[in-house]
């Protein structure tokens, strides 16, 4: 057979271009933009108006709207928004009566919501109503005294409305019940409008035993100096002290009288009140008292003498302590600290060469946190103070050699040390290091550090080959398996997300499983993959038959059917309801299936299991109410089981009898066998009461 000549090939076409020139107008992607958002909006038609110019029209209006609106109430009742905007609308048809009555009938449904009661007064106001604005407030903060916001706006009426007296009189009301601060404040504001000063001070008096706090006592010594009454002033400054007492000094206080002694140029008294309380509060929280002081002393003292006196005065106390007890770490601390505020440089580093020499002597963790530290501030000090890097290395180097690995470590140092590196970036030096804390002593934290430096300068095939690190040394670490399984979801790769999962879920041992497997499922509901989450979840309904499991299970399948594409078909919510309530159905049967298969000599375990089916059964309820009907209600109710008091033997140890106990059992109409065990027990129990001597039909009648 011939073979036919091949057919000649055509040569492509190509465009001929005439004018290679740019035009002339040259046209952004800006103007492009703005041109195509200037004709959006002209295309955008106005809202047309509605015009209603005939009673009958009105009428059907209203009607509409009406109905519309009792729809929407009889659908679902708890929301309180509907109510309002309904109650408004017939506001703006001044329809004052109606507007009240849907106010009361929302009030029926949830007369516990300030937003209510707000709206309703608010209205009533707006209406001139005053006796039933007053009356509705009254009702408001006998139901909710504790909603401050009713109790201000009560207030705030029957002061524009010029009823000063009955104001007074809501206000007290509120103070019986020990409200917050702002409103005793708010209350004294107001007397002071009034210029009634003396009904303010008797409402100071009573707030600062209600709020025993330093700074009210300091704006009750502040309203007496600012009305003239410098005498009182000082004797509330005076009454506070002695309140507080010696076990609770508050630097704030001491500062606040001080300043006034200063401001009546009682130089003397306020430098008393300075040394008296320096002499009694702690150093370290004595800071801004210090400052006062100094600043006090500036102004009308020698300041030099009293900082040299008192910096001397505690060198002098932490030295002998330090001496006594080379161990007090707490000691060493505050020293430090007081040389650091203003020492000199070699003193501090010769203090804290003198501190870290004082090694616990047992080489146990808890011994060492304290220590510890004097490293870290040391390295600190050198670093940030005196700038010198290579000294704040060796510390570092120094404090690794000493701390005994094999025993214990500090993740801290190590990471310290390698962020030390880093910020001299020496970034191979810093792998060095935390490569060789790994190797000696493998922990969580310099995993954790590790990982986040790397991915912190996004190397993450390092970050991979550190968790893979992580989990060899630690494959029971759940937080690990979740925290690796982000990190490839931060990068899209789900095909590894999805592996890790698997890896995670197979392993024989884990800390938390439940986190594991719900950080699965919810990637997988994320992705919209909701077929493999249904796997996922029967897999773990394989393992474990909890509770909580279940109603999960449930409700992903409702979320399912009420959500994205599913959400627009008319019966998606019956579909997602039928598909939960049938989950909760096959958890009944599997639990009591269970049940059944536990021996009857296992008292205990048959017992968990009957709690577990109880407790679904409640869930199973709680859903039908939401989302059910009376029928599926009942049905439920019907599988709830009865509460059984009985009794059993106690043995100890020994086998021998300790008496009888008693416990609740519960019967499920579902055991086919509950029934005549029940009606055995209760003649058993009928019979130990009466003690056996009652006549054969008098135990008959009482059964």
């Amino acid at each position: 057979m011939e073979e036919s000549p091949p057919k000649p090939v055509k040569p492509p076409k190509v465009a001929k271009v005439k004018n290679k020139a740019p035009a002339e107008i040259q046209i952004t992607a800006e103007q492009l933009l703005r041109e195509a958002k200037e004709r959006d909006l002209e295309i955008v038609p106005p809202p047309p108006k509605q015009k209603i110019s005939d009673p009958d029209e009105l009428a059907e209006y209203q009607h509409r709207k009406r109905k519309a609106f009792e729809d929407a109430l009889r659908r679902n009742r708890s929301v309180i928004g509907n109510w309002i905007k309904y109650a408004k609308w017939e506001e703006s048809q001044r329809e004052v009566q109606r507007a009240r009555s849907i106010y009361e009938r929302a009030l029926d449904v949830d007369h516990r919501n300030p937003t209510l009661w707000l709206k309703y007064t608010e209205m009533e106001m707006r209406a001139k109503q005053i006796n039933h604005a007053r009356n509705l407030w009254d009702r408001a903060v006998t139901l909710l005294p504790r909603v401050d916001s009713l109790w201000y706006k009560y207030t705030y009426m029957e002061e524009m409305l010029g009823n000063v007296a009955g104001c007074r009189q809501v206000f007290e009301r509120w103070m019986e019940w020990e409200p917050a601060e702002q409103a005793w404040l708010t209350y004294i504001k107001f007397e002071l409008r009034y210029k009634e000063s003396d009904r303010a001070r008797a409402i100071y008096e009573r707030f600062v035993y209600v709020h025993p706090d330093v700074s009210n006592w300091i704006k009750y010594a502040r309203f007496e100096e600012q009305h003239g009454y410098i005498t009182s002033a000082r004797q509330v400054y005076e009454r506070a002290v002695e309140f507080f007492g010696d076990d609770y000094l508050y630097e704030k206080l001491f500062i606040s009288f001080a300043k006034f002694e200063e401001g009546q140029k009682e130089h003397e008294r306020a430098r008393v009140i300075y040394k008296y309380a320096l002499d009694r509060i702690p150093s370290e929280t004595a800071q801004e008292l210090y400052k006062a002081y100094t600043i006090h002393e500036k102004k009308f003292g020698d300041r030099s003498a009293i900082e040299d006196v008192i910096v001397n005065k505690r060198k002098i106390q932490y030295e002998q302590e330090v001496k006594s007890n080379p161990l007090n770490y707490d000691a060493w601390f505050d020293y430090l600290r007081l040389l650091e505020d203003g020492g000199d440089e070699e003193v501090i580093r010769d203090t804290y060469e003198r501190a870290i020499s004082n090694v616990p002597p047992v080489q146990e963790k808890m011994y060492w946190r304290r220590y510890i530290y004097f490293w870290i501030n040391y390295a600190l000090y050198e670093e940030l103070e005196t700038q010198d890097m290579e000294r704040a290395r060796q510390v570092y180097k120094t404090c690794l050699e000493i701390i005994p690995h094999k025993k214990f470590t500090f993740a801290k140092m190590w990471l310290f040390a390698a962020q030390l590196e880093i910020r001299l970036k020496e970034l191979t030096s810093a792998r060095k290091l935390l490569g060789r804390a790994i190797g000696m002593c493998p922990k969580e934290k310099l995993f954790r550090g590790y990982i986040q430096l790397e991915r912190d300068l996004g190397e993450f095939d390092r970050c991979r080959i550190l968790f893979e690190k992580y989990l060899e040394f630690s494959p029971e670490n759940c937080k690990a398996w979740v925290q690796y399984a982000e990190l490839e979801m931060l990068l899209s790769e789900d095909d590894r997300v999805r592996a890790i999962y698997e890896l995670a879920i197979k392993q024989p041992r884990l800390d938390m499983p439940e986190v594991v497997w719900k950080a699965y499922i919810d990637f997988e509901t994320g992705e919209e993959r909701y077929d493999k989450t249904r796997e996922l979840y029967e897999r773990l309904l394989e393992r474990t038959q909890h509770v909580k499991v279940w109603r999960s299970y449930a409700m992903f399948e409702l979320a399912v059917a009420t959500s994205g594409e599913e959400a627009e078909r008319p019966d998606s919510l019956k579909e997602g309801v039928a598909t939960a309530r049938s989950i909760y159905a096959k958890a009944n049967k599997s639990l009591r299936e269970a049940q059944m298969a536990i021996p009857e000599i296992n008292e205990e375990a048959i017992a968990m299991k009957k709690e577990e089916r109880l407790n679904l059964l409640e869930v199973w309820a709680e859903f039908e109410q939401e989302y059910g009907d009376e029928e599926t209600v009942d049905k439920v109710e019907r599988l709830m089981p009865e509460k059984v008091k009985k009794r059993r033997k106690i043995q100890t140890e020994d086998g021998v009898d300790a008496g009888w106990e008693e416990y609740f059992d519960f019967i499920f109409p579902e055991d086919e066998s509950a029934k005549p065990n029940l009606k055995l027990l209760q003649l058993a129990r009928m019979w130990t009461e009466t003690g056996g001597t009652e006549s054969e039909s008098s135990d008959e009648e009482e059964s």
